[in-house]
């Protein structure tokens, strides 16, 4: 049975949701789960899970919860204790030397241990990174690990590719995510033949700064990857590509901003349906299309964004993730580990 390793002190609301998320998870996908933090908290949590249970909107983003009760004895869930935790402030590379007993440096430790096979995070970002690279290394041919963000379009799912790991990259280090980002998308997402683009200002191959005119010239003169040339961010959503390459200043501006007007049309939408009479009865014919909408597109459908490049399956979650996201956070760890993902990352490079 695939065991997957949560820390459950890291996020916003941990160590609650990210507990019950983790037990859902365990119930739902048959998976063995190592909770990983301050041990009387995780008990406490799992008892209450047990006799009251939790409340979930089940991603629907309606104020309507549904009470989840889970008899946690009855699943293979172990604790392992960790007396401190890194707060999202702190320096990633400092705390995990200064704090080696944190709950996200023995989170990562157990897959590098053995005891567990994926690592689950929800809080710092960084840190996550940072411990995962110093704790399971990197695959070589990799210079340095990506974040491959899972993004809904008009069709299938695409890959963005480095969602927030690397500021300042290479060419070369571009071209290592699409390779990554094209694996992920073949192996995770099932995209036969995934298509990489290059995010840029402009369509021409002639077009944006150095770095993106160079790993243009990179990836059109290899045949491994099958790249279809620069896209703009207006093509993100249209399913113009599979996977889309960027450094990670880029790729996690797109992804807040994303975000950002997502959130403020569906706020737009739901005060104009509450503006007049006519508006709340046009609300309520909508209501069932627009949560089928929200769920298509709500972040929590996907768990979290894997950390491509180390040797071990991480799974980064945003840091107000709740049950719901948690547990397809999971659902993201064990598919990265049933379909050998890093492995064929590392194949692509001993060819």
């Amino acid at each position: 049975m695939t065991r997957i390793a949560v820390d459950a002190m890291g996020g916003d609301h941990a160590p609650q949701e990210i507990v019950a998320g983790a037990v859902w998870a365990a119930q739902e996908y048959g998976v063995a789960i190592e909770l990983v933090g301050k041990e009387d908290k995780i008990e406490q949590e799992l008892e209450k899970i047990s006799t009251e249970g939790f409340l979930s909107d089940c991603g629907s983003g309606s104020k309507k919860l549904n009470r989840i009760k889970i008899d946690t004895s009855k699943l293979d869930i172990k604790i392992t204790h960790a007396a401190e935790v890194i707060e999202m402030g702190e320096a990633p590379g400092q705390a995990i030397r200064r704090k080696k007993k944190s709950s996200i440096v023995l989170t990562v430790d157990a897959v590098a241990q053995g005891s567990s096979d994926a690592v689950v995070a929800a809080g710092s970002t960084g840190a996550a990174m940072a411990s995962s690279l110093f704790g399971l290394g990197r695959i070589p041919g990799i210079n340095r690990p990506a974040i491959a963000v899972t993004l809904p379009t008009m069709k299938d799912p695409i890959v963005l590719i480095d969602g927030g790991a690397n500021s300042n990259c290479t060419p070369e280090m571009l071209y290592q995510f699409a390779v990554m980002g094209a694996t992920f998308s073949k192996n995770v997402l099932g995209i036969e033949n995934p298509r990489v683009g290059i995010l840029n200002i402009g369509e021409e191959a002639g077009k944006g700064n150095e770095l993106a005119q160079t790993t243009y010239k990179l990836l059109e003169n290899q045949e491994k990857v099958n790249f279809v040339g620069n896209i703009e961010g207006k093509e993100i959503f249209l399913s113009m590509c599979d996977v889309v390459v960027c450094d990670g200043f880029v790729g996690n501006v797109a992804l807040k901003i994303t975000e950002g007007t997502s959130r403020m049309l569906f706020e737009l939408i739901k005060r104009e349906f509450k503006s007049d009479y006519i508006g709340k009865i046009i609300g309520l014919i909508a209501k069932p299309f627009l949560k089928r909408i929200n769920k298509k597109i709500n972040y929590e459908e996907f768990g979290g964004a894997l950390l491509l490049g180390v040797k071990g399956i991480t799974v980064i979650s945003h840091g107000r993730s709740k049950a719901y996201a948690i547990k397809n956070a999971v659902r993201v760890a064990k598919e990265a580990v049933e379909t050998g993902v890093n492995e064929k990352i590392a194949q692509f490079y001993e060819e």
